[in-house]
């Protein structure tokens, strides 16, 4: 399942900064605070004819008012398959005074035909943190190089990573920074083969509860290996105080199923994403009428069963993005 771009950010939907001398709708600008802002550049560009991300940004706080700036998205930048975003980040921190009022940063919002999300080369993100300490939410797409060593950050409300693979320090590093305000961390864990290295055991801070209080919606998603995370999730502490669970876009089988069905209560959840899953319809249908009538919103879409290549062995199963 190829990744989109995202169409809303903090709640304001996204408008696309145009290029130098363009001309129509997209040239009227609103209000700065209205929309979440998307800058980006085209990599595939004569390199005569090529701008970096930088150049568009710097014409952005020009041209907007950058003060008012309520969320910010960086879309592509120049070769972003073998350069990574620390000149992006550099760029970013180096603006803060100018984005008082940012609340939101998403980094790498691109589709397959800019870079494939395996492709993306990030780099530390975790700078941005620092020179925002006011921001509530912040989003990166792509791991290829990502580091995210342990931060704290006193307001942030919502984390995402949106991977193929994660690796395991990315894991370890989220899980140890102080974040008291985080209401939801979502993280997309990926395959091995796109460099997914993290097991159950990295995971662990997240599932005691002890190091993010406020934590009320968790995902954990697109990994090869979520029916032993459903399992770990069965006997997990935080689970009590949460309200949304997403363990979609993997390869939850009947296992992993089972051992939620066997586990501790979870009829006080607002809602339970278990979509693009690998159950058979016996166990559909059991975890329909078990949840039918609590209150539960429970999403079994894109059940792999109706898939031609439908195979219930776990090594034949795969995660809704890849490459």
């Amino acid at each position: 399942m190829p990744v989109s771009h995202h169409e809303e950010l903090h709640g304001l939907p996204v408008f696309d900064f145009p290029a130098p001398g363009e001309t129509g709708r997209r040239s009227v600008l609103p209000p700065a605070a209205d929309v979440a802002w998307r800058i980006c550049v085209d990599s595939y560009q004569d390199d005569g004819e090529r701008l970096e991300w930088e150049e568009e940004f710097a014409r952005f706080l020009d041209t907007v008012d950058a003060s008012a700036v309520r969320a910010l998205i960086v879309g592509a930048w120049r070769d972003p398959y073998e350069r990574g975003s620390e000149t992006v980040v550099a760029a970013l921190t180096a603006a803060a005074d100018r984005l008082p009022a940012l609340r939101a940063l998403f980094i790498g919002d691109m589709e397959a035909e800019q870079c494939e999300i395996s492709w993306i080369t990030q780099s530390r993100v975790t700078p941005v943190l620092d020179a925002f300490p006011e921001l509530l939410e912040f989003r990166v797409r792509g791991s290829d190089s990502l580091e995210f060593p342990a931060v704290r950050h006193a307001r942030l409300r919502t984390l995402a990573i949106e991977s193929g693979g994660l690796d395991a320090g990315v894991v370890r590093g989220v899980a140890a920074s102080d974040l008291p305000a985080l209401e939801t961390l979502d993280l997309w864990l990926g395959t091995s083969w796109y460099g997914a290295t993290s097991g159950v055991a990295d995971l662990e801070p997240f599932l005691t509860g002890v190091r993010l209080p406020a934590l009320r919606h968790l995902a954990l998603r697109n990994s090869e290996i979520q029916d032993r995370i459903a399992a770990a999730l069965a006997g997990a502490p935080v689970v009590a105080r949460l309200e949304r669970l997403d363990l979609s876009m993997g390869t939850l089988g009947d296992e992993g199923a089972e051992a939620l069905l066997n586990g501790q209560p979870l009829t006080h959840l607002t809602s339970l994403d278990l979509s693009h899953h690998y159950l058979g319809r016996p166990m559909m249908e059991r975890l329909t009428t078990v949840f039918g009538g609590t209150g539960v919103e429970l999403d079994l879409s894109d059940a792999q069963i109706d898939n031609p290549w439908w195979d219930s062995e776990e090594e034949s199963r795969y995660t809704a993005v890849g490459e």
